[in-house]
């Protein structure tokens, strides 16, 4: 009598990509600035040198991580879809203000300037053909077959959706501002300390961990209120069942409209 077959080993269970973004750009970065991470007083900068000399050093590799994160994300996983190009800007200018060395006003500035950014160039593209809130549903159709990406194109460029592409842009940047104002706001008031010293440091760790979900609530509301417009203008254009999140839909609802043009 043979035996039974062995069950297949169970795959292992991979760690969701959301988890190692907040460990690489928040629980790691707050554990370095962290003047107690060791207790008694030690943590990553009396490692890394003394008094000021340390404390900046650990300040530039709390701040550089999450870039060097980003980017080899980005690189490693090829991913170079304009979503994640504009993240990997993101991650660089932000890297690039690290060397900025400043504090009180000119910190809590400096801390939100990305968002500032990102505002102030969703806003200027509201003015072009190409509104950048675009770029998020091109995204949702580049594993599409070139025929079908061709006319999800098309359905994007039709002057209805266009506005509706506009307002959602518009919506996101103003959204994406104000998230940056409440940032600075608080900031300001927690980050008092001067730059270089064990406190600054330490505040700016304790500002990160108090401002993570709400700046996740505020760029989650953007999105939805961006979609909102942009949804309004597909239903509007193409029908009640049409919907921006089926692109391979709207393909066909293109050619479906060129097919009743040729027979017209």
């Amino acid at each position: 009598m043979s035996s039974a077959p062995a069950p297949a080993p169970k795959p292992r269970s991979r760690v969701p990509k959301t988890v190692w973004d907040l460990i690489f750009t928040l629980v790691i970065p707050i554990l370095i600035l962290s003047p107690n991470l060791l207790g008694d007083g030690i943590g990553v900068a009396s490692v890394l040198g003394e008094g000021q000399t340390g404390n900046i050093r650990a300040y530039l590799l709390a701040a550089l991580i999450p870039v060097v994160y980003v980017l080899w994300d980005i690189v490693v996983n090829r991913n170079v879809s304009p979503v994640a190009l504009i993240g990997g800007a993101g991650a660089i200018f932000s890297g690039a203000l690290a060397f900025w060395y400043v504090d009180g006003f000119w910190y809590a500035i400096k801390d939100s300037a990305r968002s500032y950014l990102v505002g102030l160039a969703f806003l200027l593209s509201a003015l072009t053909s190409v509104p950048l809130f675009r770029v998020f549903l091109d995204a949702a159709s580049i594993g599409e077959a070139p025929e079908e990406r061709a006319l999800t194109q098309r359905a994007l460029r039709d002057p209805a959706l266009h506005r509706g592409l506009v307002a959602g842009t518009v919506i996101f940047a103003l959204v994406d501002i104000l998230g940056g104002i409440v940032n600075s706001v608080v900031n300001y008031q927690r980050v008092t300390a001067k730059f270089g010293t064990d406190a600054f440091n330490a505040q700016i760790a304790e500002v990160n961990a108090i401002m993570r979900v709400p700046s996740m609530a505020i760029s989650f509301l953007g999105i939805f209120a961006a979609i909102y417009f942009v949804q309004k203008a597909v239903k509007a254009r193409f029908g009640a069942d049409a919907s921006v999140f089926e692109t391979a839909q709207l393909a066909q609802k293109v050619r479906e409209e060129d097919a009743r043009q040729r027979e017209a």
